[in-house]
């Protein structure tokens, strides 16, 4: 058994001539919150379902913990989680759909479902009917059931979908201390500041095809960033700046923008030093993965 929880080779899905999943490279490694991030149609439901042998794949291989989940349900071992939104009996309580749901995987004892329960934040409503639970109940019941069994993989997609703003702290502070408690993590989401909030390495697919994989910070360093320049005189200052080189200099909400290198800013306060023109304040400004996503796809769109 490999230590890898996931890697993903050449992954492909036809419907006819249409590829929604076109050759996908992915590498989870052991200890990860890693994000997957794409627009919608992009392939991500779909790499998931043939990523836990859900649906079958036309080409490429898949590895959870080196075995394939296409050979045999055993590869799906130390593998929990729910694609899309997770189901559940609404004529039962909450845990008794825990209870029922762990006979089916071989018994879970009432202290565990007590501690799934109370790490979601769902213990005082346990005993309540799942039909009358919000979008965002079920979801974390969703999370509740995929930890009983004590993963070493959580597949989660979209698990923040219909929570309130405590709801989504809640879940980002779970999510980011199950490290600690040895489960890697693969966090599917839309919502890109959650996704930037809790998740170490990211993967973007835009029309079936991986355009990024890696650390955020190697994603933010393949982009150059602007620097903001805030000066008691704007007007000559951006003369200033297309003199000494600058690209793209402006001026736009107040203040100055700047595509440049380093070295071309420094010369540039010097300049502005000898003119006499003050310095109010100067920063490069951080790009936000929504930033950068949208780079990204409408770059390849």
């Amino acid at each position: 058994m490999s230590n890898v929880p996931v890697e993903v080779r050449g992954l492909v899905k036809a419907y006819e001539a249409n590829r929604v999943v076109d050759g996908v490279d992915l590498t989870v490694e052991e200890g990860d919150i890693y994000g997957y991030l794409g627009p919608n149609g992009a392939g991500k439901t779909t790499t998931l379902r043939m990523m836990l042998g859900l649906i079958r794949r036309d080409g490429g291989s898949v590895r959870l913990f080196g075995r394939d989940p296409a050979a045999g349900i055993d590869a799906l071992q130390h593998v929990a989680g729910f694609v899309e939104s997770p189901t559940f009996y609404p004529y039962l309580s909450g845990r008794e759909n825990l209870e029922f749901l762990g006979t089916l995987d071989g018994g879970v004892s009432r202290r565990r479902i007590d501690e799934v329960l109370d790490q979601v934040g769902l213990l005082d409503r346990s005993r309540d009917r799942v039909g009358t639970y919000s979008l965002g109940m079920r979801q974390r019941l969703g999370i509740a059931a995929s930890l009983m069994r004590s993963p070493k993989l959580l597949v989660l997609d979209e698990p923040a979908n219909g929570l309130d703003p405590a709801g989504m702290r809640d879940l980002r502070t779970l999510v980011s201390s199950l490290p600690e408690q040895g489960v890697t993590v693969m966090y599917s989401s839309h919502l890109l500041a959650e996704v930037e909030e809790v998740c170490n390495r990211v993967a973007i697919v835009n029309g079936g095809r991986i355009s990024f994989e890696g650390r955020l910070d190697e994603l933010r360093a393949s982009f150059d960033s602007p620097y903001r320049l805030e000066t008691g005189d704007d007007e000559r200052a951006l003369v200033a700046a297309k003199a000494s080189g600058t690209n793209g200099a402006r001026i736009e909400n107040g203040a100055l923008w700047l595509d440049a290198s380093p070295e071309v800013i420094d010369r540039l306060t010097v300049t502005l030093g000898r003119a006499g023109i003050p310095i109010r304040s100067l920063a490069r400004e951080r790009r936000t993965l929504e930033d950068l996503f949208f780079q990204l796809t409408e770059e390849a769109a």
